[in-house]
Protein backbone atom coordinates (compact mmCIF):
# COMPACT_ATOMS: atom_id res chain seq x y z
CA UNK A 1 0.00 0.00 0.00
CA UNK A 2 1.07 3.44 -0.92
CA UNK A 3 0.41 6.32 1.61
CA UNK A 4 0.16 9.64 0.86
CA UNK A 5 0.13 11.77 3.41
CA UNK A 6 -0.95 15.39 3.10
CA UNK A 7 -3.46 18.55 4.43
CA UNK A 8 -6.36 19.88 3.12
CA UNK A 9 -5.46 23.09 1.46
CA UNK A 10 -1.97 24.36 1.04
CA UNK A 11 -2.22 28.16 1.18
CA UNK A 12 -2.80 28.61 5.65
CA UNK A 13 -1.58 32.25 6.40
CA UNK A 14 -0.93 30.17 10.23
CA UNK A 15 2.20 28.45 8.80
CA UNK A 16 3.73 32.03 8.03
CA UNK A 17 4.27 31.75 12.05
CA UNK A 18 8.14 31.73 13.36
CA UNK A 19 9.40 28.13 13.11
CA UNK A 20 6.74 26.67 10.39
CA UNK A 21 7.43 26.00 6.99
CA UNK A 22 6.16 29.14 5.32
CA UNK A 23 8.03 31.74 7.81
CA UNK A 24 9.71 33.83 5.21
CA UNK A 25 8.22 32.72 2.42
CA UNK A 26 6.14 34.64 -0.23
CA UNK A 27 2.51 33.65 -0.86
CA UNK A 28 3.33 32.68 -4.57
CA UNK A 29 5.99 30.38 -3.25
CA UNK A 30 3.66 27.94 -0.68
CA UNK A 31 2.88 25.03 -3.46
CA UNK A 32 7.29 25.01 -4.10
CA UNK A 33 7.55 25.33 -0.10
CA UNK A 34 4.48 22.14 0.54
CA UNK A 35 5.95 20.24 -2.07
CA UNK A 36 9.02 19.87 0.07
CA UNK A 37 7.41 18.51 3.01
CA UNK A 38 4.13 16.44 1.76
CA UNK A 39 3.42 14.49 -1.51
CA UNK A 40 -0.60 15.02 -1.63
CA UNK A 41 -2.80 18.25 -0.75
CA UNK A 42 -6.32 18.24 -1.19
CA UNK A 43 -7.61 21.28 -3.28
CA UNK A 44 -9.55 23.82 -1.45
CA UNK A 45 -9.86 26.41 -3.83
CA UNK A 46 -12.00 24.09 -6.29
CA UNK A 47 -14.89 24.08 -4.04
CA UNK A 48 -15.11 28.24 -4.28
CA UNK A 49 -14.18 28.72 -7.56
CA UNK A 50 -13.03 26.07 -10.32
CA UNK A 51 -9.22 26.76 -11.92
CA UNK A 52 -8.84 26.65 -15.39
CA UNK A 53 -6.52 24.82 -17.54
CA UNK A 54 -3.21 27.70 -16.85
CA UNK A 55 -4.26 27.52 -13.23
CA UNK A 56 -4.02 23.66 -13.21
CA UNK A 57 -0.66 24.15 -15.12
CA UNK A 58 0.62 26.60 -12.50
CA UNK A 59 0.15 24.02 -9.69
CA UNK A 60 1.92 21.38 -11.54
CA UNK A 61 5.03 23.38 -12.29
CA UNK A 62 5.57 24.95 -8.40
CA UNK A 63 4.99 21.55 -7.14
CA UNK A 64 7.60 20.12 -9.85
CA UNK A 65 5.84 17.18 -9.97
CA UNK A 66 5.87 15.73 -6.31
CA UNK A 67 2.47 16.16 -4.69
CA UNK A 68 -0.95 14.05 -5.31
CA UNK A 69 -3.87 16.71 -6.10
CA UNK A 70 -7.22 15.57 -4.37
CA UNK A 71 -9.13 18.21 -6.44
CA UNK A 72 -12.58 19.15 -4.11
CA UNK A 73 -16.02 19.57 -5.97
CA UNK A 74 -17.31 22.73 -6.44
CA UNK A 75 -20.20 23.96 -4.44
CA UNK A 76 -22.46 23.35 -6.85
CA UNK A 77 -21.93 20.20 -6.83
CA UNK A 78 -22.68 18.94 -3.32
CA UNK A 79 -24.22 21.97 -1.63
CA UNK A 80 -26.13 23.74 -4.24
CA UNK A 81 -26.74 20.36 -5.65
CA UNK A 82 -27.79 21.98 -9.33
CA UNK A 83 -24.84 21.37 -11.68
CA UNK A 84 -24.90 22.71 -14.98
CA UNK A 85 -23.34 20.46 -17.93
CA UNK A 86 -20.90 23.19 -18.32
CA UNK A 87 -20.39 22.88 -14.63
CA UNK A 88 -19.62 19.20 -15.29
CA UNK A 89 -17.27 19.83 -18.10
CA UNK A 90 -15.28 22.63 -16.67
CA UNK A 91 -14.96 20.12 -13.28
CA UNK A 92 -13.39 16.86 -15.40
CA UNK A 93 -11.42 18.87 -18.27
CA UNK A 94 -9.45 21.98 -16.29
CA UNK A 95 -7.15 19.56 -13.97
CA UNK A 96 -6.06 17.67 -17.22
CA UNK A 97 -2.65 19.11 -16.82
CA UNK A 98 -2.45 17.27 -12.99
CA UNK A 99 -3.55 13.60 -15.24
CA UNK A 100 -0.70 14.57 -17.69
CA UNK A 101 1.82 14.74 -15.23
CA UNK A 102 0.46 11.57 -13.31
CA UNK A 103 -0.57 14.15 -10.39
CA UNK A 104 -4.15 13.57 -10.29
CA UNK A 105 -5.86 11.79 -7.04
CA UNK A 106 -9.40 11.44 -6.19
CA UNK A 107 -12.50 14.03 -6.50
CA UNK A 108 -13.09 14.47 -2.95
CA UNK A 109 -17.40 15.34 -2.44
CA UNK A 110 -17.55 16.56 0.23
CA UNK A 111 -21.37 16.56 1.46
CA UNK A 112 -22.41 18.99 4.14
CA UNK A 113 -24.06 17.12 7.41
CA UNK A 114 -27.74 18.39 6.09
CA UNK A 115 -27.24 15.79 2.74
CA UNK A 116 -29.32 12.74 5.08
CA UNK A 117 -30.00 9.35 3.35
CA UNK A 118 -33.18 10.25 1.59
CA UNK A 119 -34.65 8.66 -1.71
CA UNK A 120 -34.04 11.77 -3.24
CA UNK A 121 -30.36 12.64 -1.99
CA UNK A 122 -29.68 8.30 -3.04
CA UNK A 123 -30.95 9.29 -6.43
CA UNK A 124 -28.77 12.36 -6.92
CA UNK A 125 -25.42 10.75 -5.87
CA UNK A 126 -25.95 7.86 -8.36
CA UNK A 127 -26.09 11.04 -11.00
CA UNK A 128 -23.37 12.29 -9.28
CA UNK A 129 -21.80 8.54 -9.74
CA UNK A 130 -22.57 8.51 -13.26
CA UNK A 131 -20.98 11.84 -14.44
CA UNK A 132 -17.70 11.03 -13.05
CA UNK A 133 -17.86 7.38 -14.32
CA UNK A 134 -13.88 6.74 -14.87
CA UNK A 135 -12.52 8.90 -12.42
CA UNK A 136 -11.46 8.19 -9.17
CA UNK A 137 -14.62 9.73 -6.50
CA UNK A 138 -14.29 9.81 -3.03
CA UNK A 139 -17.23 10.77 -1.00
CA UNK A 140 -17.68 12.54 2.27
CA UNK A 141 -21.16 11.80 3.98
CA UNK A 142 -21.08 13.56 6.95
CA UNK A 143 -24.70 12.23 8.39
CA UNK A 144 -24.56 9.09 10.25
CA UNK A 145 -28.20 7.93 8.40
CA UNK A 146 -25.25 6.91 5.77
CA UNK A 147 -22.80 5.03 8.16
CA UNK A 148 -23.97 1.53 7.15
CA UNK A 149 -22.62 -1.59 5.55
CA UNK A 150 -24.81 -1.62 2.95
CA UNK A 151 -24.15 1.64 1.84
CA UNK A 152 -20.63 1.35 1.67
CA UNK A 153 -21.36 -1.98 -0.19
CA UNK A 154 -22.96 -0.25 -2.69
CA UNK A 155 -20.12 2.72 -3.23
CA UNK A 156 -18.03 -0.33 -3.99
CA UNK A 157 -19.92 -1.68 -6.60
CA UNK A 158 -20.31 1.77 -8.22
CA UNK A 159 -16.43 1.98 -7.86
CA UNK A 160 -16.63 5.34 -5.35
CA UNK A 161 -14.56 5.33 -1.90
CA UNK A 162 -16.20 5.83 1.04
CA UNK A 163 -14.34 8.63 2.83
CA UNK A 164 -12.95 7.26 6.63
CA UNK A 165 -13.88 10.44 8.77
CA UNK A 166 -11.92 11.76 12.09
CA UNK A 167 -14.89 13.93 13.74
CA UNK A 168 -14.80 15.82 17.29
CA UNK A 169 -17.29 12.98 19.34
CA UNK A 170 -20.36 14.58 19.14
CA UNK A 171 -22.62 12.55 17.48
CA UNK A 172 -24.76 12.27 14.84
CA UNK A 173 -21.91 11.84 12.79
CA UNK A 174 -19.97 8.52 11.07
CA UNK A 175 -17.79 6.78 13.42
CA UNK A 176 -13.96 6.94 13.21
CA UNK A 177 -13.04 3.87 11.31
CA UNK A 178 -11.03 3.55 8.05
CA UNK A 179 -13.65 1.41 5.61
CA UNK A 180 -12.78 0.03 2.13
CA UNK A 181 -14.89 0.13 -0.97
CA UNK A 182 -11.96 -0.12 -3.36
CA UNK A 183 -8.41 -0.22 -3.80
CA UNK A 184 -8.31 3.08 -2.77
CA UNK A 185 -8.63 4.68 0.39
CA UNK A 186 -9.60 7.84 2.07
CA UNK A 187 -9.03 9.21 5.07
CA UNK A 188 -9.92 12.90 6.15
CA UNK A 189 -9.34 13.70 10.03
CA UNK A 190 -10.68 16.91 11.42
CA UNK A 191 -9.74 16.92 15.06
CA UNK A 192 -11.54 16.51 18.00
CA UNK A 193 -12.52 19.82 19.13
CA UNK A 194 -16.41 19.22 19.83
CA UNK A 195 -16.87 22.80 21.50
CA UNK A 196 -15.95 24.90 18.20
CA UNK A 197 -17.25 22.21 16.04
CA UNK A 198 -21.05 23.18 15.39
CA UNK A 199 -20.46 26.65 16.82
CA UNK A 200 -16.81 27.85 15.15
CA UNK A 201 -17.49 30.79 13.06
CA UNK A 202 -15.06 29.32 10.65
CA UNK A 203 -13.30 26.31 9.10
CA UNK A 204 -10.10 27.34 11.37
CA UNK A 205 -12.30 27.60 14.19
CA UNK A 206 -13.72 23.99 14.20
CA UNK A 207 -10.04 22.64 13.11
CA UNK A 208 -8.58 24.19 15.92
CA UNK A 209 -7.09 21.00 17.27
CA UNK A 210 -3.82 19.23 17.57
CA UNK A 211 -3.83 15.32 17.62
CA UNK A 212 -1.98 13.81 20.40
CA UNK A 213 0.45 10.86 20.05
CA UNK A 214 -1.69 8.36 21.45
CA UNK A 215 -4.13 9.80 19.00
CA UNK A 216 -2.22 9.10 16.02
CA UNK A 217 -0.84 5.93 17.22
CA UNK A 218 -4.40 4.60 17.26
CA UNK A 219 -4.99 5.87 13.45
CA UNK A 220 -1.72 4.15 13.13
CA UNK A 221 -3.19 1.01 14.08
CA UNK A 222 -6.56 1.23 11.81
CA UNK A 223 -4.65 2.27 9.03
CA UNK A 224 -1.99 -1.11 9.59
CA UNK A 225 -5.20 -3.14 9.63
CA UNK A 226 -6.39 -2.33 5.98
CA UNK A 227 -2.71 -2.14 4.75
CA UNK A 228 -3.50 -5.38 2.57
CA UNK A 229 -6.56 -4.71 1.23
CA UNK A 230 -5.24 -1.08 -0.17
CA UNK A 231 -2.99 -0.14 -3.17
CA UNK A 232 -3.25 3.30 -2.06
CA UNK A 233 -4.31 5.26 0.81
CA UNK A 234 -4.74 9.27 1.17
CA UNK A 235 -4.42 10.94 4.38
CA UNK A 236 -5.79 14.56 4.73
CA UNK A 237 -5.31 16.78 8.22
CA UNK A 238 -7.76 19.22 8.25
CA UNK A 239 -6.29 20.57 11.44
CA UNK A 240 -4.06 23.10 9.94
CA UNK A 241 -5.20 25.99 12.31
CA UNK A 242 -1.83 27.15 13.78
CA UNK A 243 0.54 25.03 12.38
CA UNK A 244 -1.03 21.57 14.21
CA UNK A 245 -1.56 20.06 10.90
CA UNK A 246 2.40 19.96 10.17
CA UNK A 247 2.98 18.75 13.71
CA UNK A 248 1.49 15.63 13.45
CA UNK A 249 1.83 14.95 10.16
CA UNK A 250 5.48 12.99 11.07
CA UNK A 251 4.04 11.60 14.31
CA UNK A 252 1.97 9.08 11.79
CA UNK A 253 4.89 8.95 9.50
CA UNK A 254 6.74 7.89 12.86
CA UNK A 255 3.62 5.62 13.81
CA UNK A 256 3.39 4.23 10.15
CA UNK A 257 6.48 2.95 9.97
CA UNK A 258 6.76 1.65 13.55
CA UNK A 259 4.02 -0.66 12.24
CA UNK A 260 5.50 -2.48 9.42
CA UNK A 261 3.61 0.57 7.19
CA UNK A 262 5.97 2.45 4.83
CA UNK A 263 5.28 5.99 4.42
CA UNK A 264 7.50 8.32 1.50
CA UNK A 265 8.66 11.54 2.39
CA UNK A 266 9.96 13.95 -0.12
CA UNK A 267 14.05 13.66 1.07
CA UNK A 268 13.32 10.03 0.09
CA UNK A 269 13.40 10.70 -3.71
CA UNK A 270 16.37 12.20 -5.72
CA UNK A 271 15.76 15.86 -6.21
CA UNK A 272 12.82 14.93 -3.75
CA UNK A 273 10.71 15.01 -6.46
CA UNK A 274 8.41 11.95 -8.26
CA UNK A 275 9.31 13.21 -11.82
Amino acid sequence: MRVYIGCGGYTDEDWTAPGLIYEGVKKDAFLETYAHHFDAVELNSSFYAIPGLKAFEGMVRKSGGWVRFAVKLNKVFTHVRAPTDTDFDRMLQSPEPLREAGMMGPYLAQFPYSFHRTAANRKYLALLTERFAGHELAVELRHASWDKPEVREGMGEFGIIWVSPDYPPVGGMPEPQVHVTGDVGYLRLHGRNRETWWEGQSAGERHDYLYNRAEMDEWAEKIAAVAGDLSELYVFFQNTTGGHALKNIPMLREALNARGVPVQTPEAHDGGRLL
